[in-house]
């Protein structure tokens, strides 16, 4: 007898507490009439601990909680889904191996919840049962396994049973590239895989990019790159982890996107002096985090990372207040010629990657004129210092690093605009000779 298809018109929120290892049913999604609401259950709702997902869009009360205007979902929510890569691969689990449309599955958001992976990014997972978590996959693949998967997704290739397994467990995560969840011991990892498509070693790009954020002073995400079945693969610690006796606690996150009210429809309208705003108003150390969070535009403007979109900022959420997460997904973008964009606003309608952007930005983060060129400085002398040195660590080919050099990182279109400032102007003049010629910095 032929089963019926699943059907994806609600779904259950499990969270995992601040410190627990365990999860608890939190609430019901509904799908109706083209969006998703929720609403708290009663038992969680009479917790003494109970948190609310995020606010100001799920606060602790009864009944189905109002969308903030323009969503379609809570953004918290959306924030667990998966991408488009993870999005990739369930359609591959569910398609590959039969006709379109016989794979029983409606993608929509509810569909992608449920069917992605439980080990997402956040404390959050979602169930088709109220009084019992079954999590979904839980292989602990080789890189060789995954690697393979991958490929296959590429090219849009049914995957065996034992490859589906391998790298469905890393489906919930998001981004585009190829990409599979890790455990090892007392850490898990982001593996980032090269594609198929690359023209250079992106892979190594972001690695090299990564190590010298951390190196200029910016609070970054661990990364060590492996080199398996002849690919090159980027392993990023994950920070919303934590191994403890009994099993693993989850830190809840959510995205700068979510944080600005803003959904993908309206992603181009995202912020970094509206964030910067919230940020004084709602994170528990704004002065620290202010700075922080300009050292990373400054950076993303040296390096060349144009793909700084509001997804690729997030927070912790501890039910009060939120703390910036490390810095992750710092990769330079192919360029052919000079002048490019942010993809969030800098400062009022302006997103051009320039330090002088940055420069006019900086009182939006309270971050007076001297320490902002202080800041920029810094950075510069930092990565003509470590350049060669981090290349050496990546292996990255001569081509490959004559084609970041000057181009991706330290383009000159970073000091158009600069006018007067001289002294800045000959410190990124310096460095970028240290990276194009090996000059000293």
């Amino acid at each position: 007898m032929r089963s019926e298809p699943p059907t994806y018109d609600e779904a259950f929120v499990w969270v995992w507490l601040p410190g627990a290892t365990e999860p608890i049913v939190a609430g019901r999604l509904h799908s109706h009439d083209g969006l998703v609401t929720f609403n708290y259950g009663k038992s969680y709702l009479e917790r003494p601990k109970a948190i609310p997902l995020y606010l100001p869009e799920l606060p602790l009360q009864l009944g189905e909680l109002p969308l903030l205007t323009g969503l379609t979902m809570p953004g918290c929510i959306r924030d667990a889904a998966p991408d488009a890569w993870g999005r990739r691969v369930i359609l591959n689990r569910r398609f590959g191996a039969n006709s379109p449309g016989q794979g029983g599955l409606d993608p929509t958001e509810l569909a992608f919840l449920l069917e992605s992976g439980s080990d997402r990014i956040g404390a959050l997972d979602f169930q088709r049962s109220p009084s019992v978590y079954e999590p979904r996959s839980r292989v602990n693949a080789s890189l060789e396994e995954l690697i393979e998967s991958a490929q296959r997704v590429e090219q849009g290739i049914p995957l065996s049973p034992e490859l589906d397994q391998a790298l469905f467990h890393g489906s919930s995560i998001g981004g585009a590239r190829p990409k599979a969840l890790i455990e090892d011991g007392p850490v898990k990892y982001v593996a980032k895989f090269s594609s198929s498509s690359d023209t250079y070693s992106v892979v190594k790009g972001e690695f090299v990019a990564m190590r010298l954020a951390a190196l200029c002073g910016i609070r970054t995400a661990p990364v060590s790159l492996v080199h398996v079945s002849g690919k090159d693969v980027l392993l990023v610690e994950r920070f919303d982890r934590v191994k403890a006796d009994g099993g693993w606690q989850r830190k809840l996150m959510v995205s700068a996107l979510t944080m600005l009210g803003l959904d993908e429809m309206m992603a181009r309208y995202a912020s970094y002096q509206d964030l910067a705003e919230i940020i004084r108003h709602r994170f528990s150390d704004p002065s620290a985090s202010l700075r922080e969070l300009f050292a990373r535009i400054v950076f993303n403007i040296l390096c060349g990372n144009t793909d700084d979109h509001a997804r690729n900022h997030a927070a912790f959420w501890d039910g009060e207040m939120l703390t910036l997460t490390p810095a992750y997904d710092i990769c330079p973008q192919g360029r052919t010629g000079q002048e490019a964009s942010q993809a969030m606003l800098i400062t009022g309608q302006d997103r051009s990657s320039r330090l002088a952007t940055c420069l006019e930005a900086a009182r939006h983060f309270l971050v007076p004129d001297d320490e902002a060129i202080a800041i920029v400085e810094a950075q510069l002398r930092c990565i003509g210092k470590n350049w060669n040195a981090v290349c050496d660590e990546a292996a990255l080919s001569q081509t490959d690093k004559n084609l970041f050099a000057g181009r991706q990182f330290l383009n000159p279109y970073c000091i158009e605009g600069l006018n007067e400032n001289t002294a800045l102007k000959a410190t990124f003049l310096a460095a970028r000779n240290a990276l194009t010629y090996g000059w000293g910095a």
